[in-house]
């Protein structure tokens, strides 16, 4: 598509994916849209507070509901990602050993996972520290990246880092630099990005999770290209 390719290459060290002919029609998300597993320690689905059943009104989410049928799950089992098309692990919470074997199972039988590994969350959160539903302050690599062929290491940066240029510039917080420690992952975007084939199916890694941050209290800055890059991502999956 060429709006993924004009966003990666708006970021300096990315290769763009070739472009194809045009923009897929809008979807039916009900009958059509690919269901979309949505795995996060984020207030991305409902407010902080955890009181209320209505959505957080996060941009985010209802950027993935124009493309994909959403289910939030809860860990990243077996029992969770059966019937899953993709899986989007958004700053995830520490997943069990035997969910881990999971996953990795999922993946390499073909599974797709967008993984946002931050290794220091500037996230805003008006929960007290050691509050449970607080959002992580960093990905909590229990081994899974390395299992999977890359090394987070990190922050790169201590503040928000704007890169690309125009309207497709994307705002990143502390991000992270990833380095694949086999030939099957591939790192992109000066070390914010890798994409690792895994059997049978595909990990692309972010090294940044607050550049999904577009709502209230989010990161301060040009942040327009901050979704579509979200979704570019996913659609290279």
């Amino acid at each position: 598509m060429r709006v993924i390719a004009a966003l990666l290459l708006a970021l300096a060290g990315c290769d763009a994916p070739p472009a194809e002919d045009s923009q897929p029609a809008a979807t039916n998300v009900e009958a059509e849209a690919p269901t979309l597993a949505l795995l996060t320690s984020l207030p991305l689905a409902f407010p902080e507070d955890g009181f209320s059943l209505e959505s957080s009104g996060s941009p985010v989410l209802d950027a993935l509901e124009t493309r994909y049928a959403v289910r939030l799950i809860a860990a990243a089992d077996a029992t969770s990602l059966d019937g899953a098309d993709v899986l989007l692990m958004a700053h995830a919470p520490a997943q069990t050993a035997e969910g881990l074997v999971e996953l990795d199972e999922w993946v390499r039988a073909g599974g797709r996972v967008l993984l946002l590994a931050d290794p220091r969350l500037l996230w805003e959160s008006a929960l007290p520290l050691g509050d449970r539903r607080r959002p992580l302050f960093a990905f909590p690599d229990t081994g899974l990246l390395g299992h999977w062929g890359v090394m987070l290491e990190g922050p790169d940066t201590t503040g928000p880092e704007l890169m690309g240029d125009g309207d497709s510039a994307v705002l990143f917080g502390a991000r992270g630099r990833l380095t694949a420690t086999r030939e099957a992952c591939g790192v992109e975007c000066d070390g914010l990005v890798a994409l690792c084939s895994i059997g049978e199916g595909t990990a692309l890694i972010i090294a940044d999770a607050d550049f999904i941050m577009v709502g209230e209290g989010g990161l301060d800055g040009p942040i327009e290209g901050n979704i579509p890059f979200l979704m570019a991502q996913l659609a290279r999956l």
